[in-house]
């Protein structure tokens, strides 16, 4: 009798002490406690015989999937746990997609995109009904209390999601309809759960876990440099290059990397020919790069081609297929492409893939001299809804082998991802693209603003942040390219100009010369308003102000001691304070303050 008053006592205390935590320690404690579950191909539940073995040490979780029984199973995924009725549904959320173009924000019960490219939407990745499928990281922010992130910390093999409803999180595995044999295992990817006030120490504890298994790829400084994409097109000719070289030479030479964008290729997955469109031979221009003392760089984007190449036409055995055996057309499970579509993938996993591209990168990089690759469309290398050379391999592993193998092709030279999967990327990029491509319009200049301050954190954490390019031509008012540019200051990232600087004014060409380099930090906005941020350098002290609405506001500056402060793109001084200040922001605005 003692003894059951004892347990009844116990069992009273937790379930006090439960009911007095606060919303972030209620929504691990029940995370933590709840059952996992396998489901089959099908959608109906694992058999008892097939078991989810969660093994918690602190903060980290191990999962394994292991089949006890006599019969093969065929899994679609694994719900690691699940959490309902903790959070209210106005708990605000960050996530990330699956693929670059993809971030969720807003509330449990209102999620809003940031992009215009979702997962489920534009790229058809499927989801359930009823919840929003959201990727890799998921950040709470409880009202009044601490912050919780949850987020994989590796991308081997399996594709590691969240499943959000207004009153519902599911922490789930995607197994992607693999066979477990009798006696065998699944090793899943590890899951981290981590709160506290600080947003930025678990930022930089998850990040830190990450490299435990994919240790980043180092490159110095992020790099500098201009891209004919933003101002010619897919209609870019030796002659643009050429012209945009010589005047770099003489009026900004510290844009290192001279980038030769896509429009240059005849077809998507020729890349070693040349377009008639071009006017010139591209060995002969990339090798008049590095003559006039800048780096060539170029863009490739390897996973892909396109039905009219020679690639589709004397190698289909090389692509991804679908279930009758014929090369997949990406357009019948995912989003088809932007030129010369509908696109065919490359099948990492195919071993004479690989061998070509190995070949392909190291005739660019050995032969062509190219020290910069920006790799697009990465994505397709991951597709789903395919059929690999390795029936065993997933999505992941056919991204990650074929990247293997162009870093080995490739050597020392940098690595840009662009439209790429982004945890799959972990790794083997050294670059990153942030955001949507830009647009000499306000609302992109928003929007893509938006996705690049959310990702900022990942910035010389995980790889250099490619905020895509500073854009200072147009028929735009100043204020908005003044936004613009004290926004892509901002992040520290990569800063490459995407204008024909042939035609810039003095004025601009200043604004231009000021960006770079780049600070290498992102700056520390206060919160997600993202309107006042701060980032000390070996240069100085840096503020930078940023005015989302359309009307005038003023924006307080909090210095930490008495200062002059500077217009850091005119030089003009703005004053000495030993205080507080304001500074009155013109609509659409944005500056960049120094403090001396």
């Amino acid at each position: 009798m003692k003894k059951n008053c004892l347990l009844l006592l116990g069992c009273l205390l937790l379930c006090g002490i439960i009911a007095r935590a606060g919303e972030s320690d209620r929504f691990i404690q029940s995370l933590k406690s709840s059952n996992a579950t396998a489901f089959q191909a099908n959608g109906a539940k694992a058999p008892a015989y097939i078991k989810v073995i969660r093994k918690w040490n602190g903060d980290l979780c191990e999962v394994r999937v292991v089949n006890t029984g006599s019969s093969p199973v065929r899994l679609k995924e694994v719900v690691i746990g699940e959490v309902g009725k903790v959070l209210p549904s106005s708990t605000p959320f960050y996530a990330e997609g699956f693929q670059m173009l993809s971030q969720n924000a807003g509330t449990l019960a209102k999620p809003e995109s940031l992009g215009n490219y979702t997962d489920a939407g534009h790229y058809k990745i499927p989801q359930p009904d009823g919840y929003l499928a959201v990727y890799n990281l998921l950040r709470l922010y409880p009202a009044g209390d601490a912050q919780v992130l949850v987020g994989y910390t590796s991308s081997n093999r399996f594709v590691g999601k969240f499943y959000l409803s207004a009153d519902t999180i599911k922490v789930v595995m995607d197994l992607e309809n693999l066979e477990l044999a009798p006696g065998k295992e699944f090793k899943l990817e590890e899951l981290m759960l981590l709160s506290g006030k600080d947003g930025n120490n678990l930022l930089d504890r998850f990040a830190d876990r990450i490299h435990h298994f994919h240790p980043r790829l180092e490159f110095k400084q992020p790099p500098t440099g201009w891209c004919s994409w933003y101002c010619f097109g897919p209609r870019v000719t030796a002659q643009n290059i050429y012209d945009n070289l010589d005047y770099i030479k003489t009026n900004i030479p510290a844009l290192k990397y001279i980038q030769i964008d896509d429009g240059y290729q005849p077809h998507m997955g020729d890349w070693l020919e040349m377009g008639n469109s071009f006017g010139g031979n591209i060995q002969q221009v990339l090798h008049s790069i590095r003559d006039k003392g800048f780096e060539p760089a170029i863009w490739v984007a390897p996973f892909i081609c396109d039905s009219n190449s020679t690639i589709f036409k004397e190698h289909k055995d090389w692509l991804v297929k679908d279930a009758t055996g014929k090369p997949l057309r990406s357009d019948e499970v995912t989003f088809g492409g932007w030129r010369w579509k509908p696109w065919y993938v490359l099948d990492g996993t195919n071993p004479a893939v690989q061998q070509h591209f190995q070949q392909l990168f190291r005739t660019m990089r050995d032969d062509w001299g190219v020290t910069y690759f920006k790799l697009d469309a990465n994505f397709w290398g991951a597709i789903h809804g395919g059929y690999f050379y390795d029936k065993n391999a997933t999505r992941v592993e056919a991204y990650r082998r074929g990247m293997a193998a162009i870093l080995k092709g490739t050597k020392d030279a940098f690595i840009l991802g662009c439209n790429h999967p982004l945890w799959p990327s972990l790794g083997l990029i050294h670059g990153s693209r942030s955001s949507m491509d830009i647009k000499r319009n306000w609302s992109v200049f928003e929007r893509s603003g938006r996705e690049n301050l959310y990702r900022s954190w990942q910035n010389g954490r995980l790889w250099w942040n490619d905020p895509d390019c500073l854009v200072l031509t147009g028929d735009m008012p100043d204020n908005e390219f003044n936004f613009h540019a004290a926004l892509l200051y901002a992040t520290g990232g990569m800063m490459l100009s995407g204008d024909d600087l042939t035609k810039i004014s003095p004025e601009r060409l200043n604004i231009l010369r000021k960006a770079v380099p780049p600070t290498a930090q992102a700056v520390a906005f206060d919160n997600t308003n993202f309107e006042v941020g701060k980032v000390t350098t070996a240069a100085g002290k840096y503020i930078v102000l940023l005015n989302w609405q359309s009307s005038p506001q003023k924006l307080q500056v909090k210095p930490d001691k008495p200062c002059e402060v500077i217009n850091y793109w005119t030089g003009k001084s703005l004053g000495k304070y030993t205080g507080s200040f304001s500074i009155e922001m013109k609509g659409h605005d944005g500056m960049v303050l120094l403090l001396k």
